[in-house]
């Protein structure tokens, strides 16, 4: 066995196992982030990244352990953490043009379980040998710090605790500090060096590998130099706030008429504000019709909640076009809310507490006229607000007369589809539901009341507001309105998979949208498919 001066004393080894563990979970809590603003950041997803760490780990432990038996040179072991240093540090340079690579090829020749299949691809390709190398860590460290069977136990429990205790500071500091701080780029260079600077203290001290060394150096520095200096949108112009919070990663892009929030997938969008201060044409629109069927313009004091304010495009309107009424938001990002202040105007007569909104209703007693749940995005539909429970406490929480109001972000019908099993949901608490498909977008907007029919209300109502243009969408929209008949597809808290059906109704979307191309690309190739555009 090789020994260095620098291992006599174990302390070092044992840094070594603390450091990598630190910088496995970190590297798998900044995949999350990484993948997000193009995958979404669902449950789905985080299993996808959990079970290919955890297979580069598996086949890391069995690869090291041989290793180690086989020639337990200590320089190999600290020559793969160069290695896996300057692969994490280039993941802020690389891994977003591999992601659109794998998604660009992908999409042409998968129709179904696309988010599946590329977020799979993009992890195995991305994150899977550097977290072998780090695998490989543990048996090797065994190997060379058990000095006789008297005390392998002790030694070997001793590196497990290091590994384990790293672990938690890797899981916490990314989440808490680092990525909220710095942001995802900078989490991986700052884990990078940390690596790195385990394996130059290791060479240094014993002056091999130099060449090694100074290789890993300059790979690093680069990677500093241009990981930190791009964007995860980096062919968008239009953006005027990029980062990230504790929840989400967060764009805002400013075009002539409106501002746009995004929120984790780079291609939706979870908010917009129309510059000319009236009816945006978007489902904010047909959701202003719940107060008019709640007849707020003759109620006393009457009360707004929204769930999942956002930016507040909705509060603004509602304060707005009904002015005398108190309008509350609750959002669960707090770096959301500062930016519906900074960029999207909302008006600071507008209540915002940052809370989980099932959390919200439950610590609250108030009752409201009119409850907007506007919280789901793509497949990230928190399923704790999907079920029977949380559409219960929101019911509870309605003032005799009010509507409730849900912004269904996915065209998705059909026997099993997200939206069937949300409105069968619905119906199954609420006598009255009415849908309403938003033309030109994939929102469609329900609303439901237990005393009374909401298609009526709003017939009997629309006449009262003193804006000519909303009353005119009323009277086209009320037309549309369609009663619901409720199924048996039940969404509980004990069982309501919206991720797999969210990614059912992703997978339609994808068909929809580039089905042609497809079919072109199978049938005549990549020439067929260039000569098509």
């Amino acid at each position: 066995m090789n020994t260095r001066p620098i291992l006599k004393n174990k302390i070092y080894l044992y840094l070594t196992e603390f450091f990598a563990g630190v910088s496995v979970m970190a590297v798998e809590l900044g995949a999350s982030r990484l993948l997000a603003p193009y995958f979404s950041s669902s449950q789905i997803v985080w299993t996808i990244i959990i079970g290919t760490i955890m297979i580069a780990m598996a086949l890391g432990n069995l690869w090291g352990g041989r290793m180690a038996d086989k020639d337990p040179n200590t320089d190999k072991l600290y020559k793969r953490l160069l290695i896996a240093a300057v692969w994490i540090a280039a993941i802020p340079v690389l891994g977003k043009y591999v992601i659109l690579g794998i998604s660009g090829l992908l999409v042409l020749t998968v129709s179904t379980n696309f988010l599946i299949i590329a977020a799979f691809c993009a992890c195995m390709v991305i994150f899977v040998y550097p977290l072998f190398l780090l695998g490989t860590v543990t048996p090797s460290l065994v190997k060379y710090t058990v000095d006789s069977l008297d005390d392998s136990g002790k030694t070997v429990g001793t590196l497990g605790a290091f590994n384990t205790i790293g672990s938690i500071l890797g899981t916490f500091l990314p989440t808490f500090v680092t990525i909220p701080a710095v942001g995802t780029a900078v989490t991986f260079l700052l884990f990078s060096g940390i690596l790195m600077a385990i394996a130059l203290i290791y060479f240094f001290s014993s002056r091999a590998g130099l060449r090694a060394c100074i290789i890993a150096l300059v790979l690093f520095i680069f990677c500093t130099i241009f990981g930190n200096s791009g964007s995860f949108a980096f062919w968008d112009k239009t953006l005027v706030y990029e980062g990230e919070s504790v929840y989400n990663y967060l764009q805002v892009k400013e075009q002539p008429d409106r501002m746009i929030l995004s929120t984790n997938v780079l291609f939706g969008v979870q908010s917009v504000m129309m510059k000319n201060d009236g009816l945006t044409g978007m489902y904010y629109d047909y959701a202003l019709a719940a107060p008019a069927m709640a007849d707020l313009m003759e109620k006393e004091a009457p009360r707004i909640l929204v769930l999942g304010n956002g930016t507040g495009t909705y509060a603004r309107q509602c304060s707005r076009y009904f002015p005398e009424t108190a309008v509350e938001g609750v959002e669960i990002d707090d770096k959301i809310t500062d930016l519906a202040y900074a960029y999207f105007d909302m008006p600071d007569t507008v209540d915002v507490t940052t809370y989980d909104g099932r959390a919200y209703l439950q610590a609250v007693d108030t009752k409201y006229d009119v409850i907007l749940v506007d919280a789901y995005q793509d497949i990230t539909i928190p399923f704790q607000m999907s079920s029977t429970e949380f559409f219960t406490l929101v019911r509870d929480h309605l003032n005799p007369g009010g509507v409730m109001a849900v912004n269904l972000n996915m065209h998705s019908d059909g026997e099993g589809s997200i939206n069937q099993a949300l409105c069968d949901t619905i119906a199954g608490l609420f006598p009255s539901v009415y849908t309403v498909d938003v033309p030109h977008t994939t929102n469609r907007e329900l609303f439901a009341a237990m005393d009374g029919d909401p298609a009526q209300w709003l017939a009997q109502n629309r006449g009262k507001v003193s804006d000519a243009a909303l009353a005119e969408h009323y009277r086209t929209m009320a037309d549309r309105l369609e009663r619901y008949q409720g199924g048996d597809h039940i969404l509980t808290d004990d069982q309501a998979p919206v991720e797999l059906l969210g990614m059912r109704a992703i997978d339609g979307l994808i068909r929809e949208e580039i089905g042609y191309y497809q079919n072109i690309y199978r049938e005549q190739g990549i020439t067929g498919l260039m000569d098509a555009f």
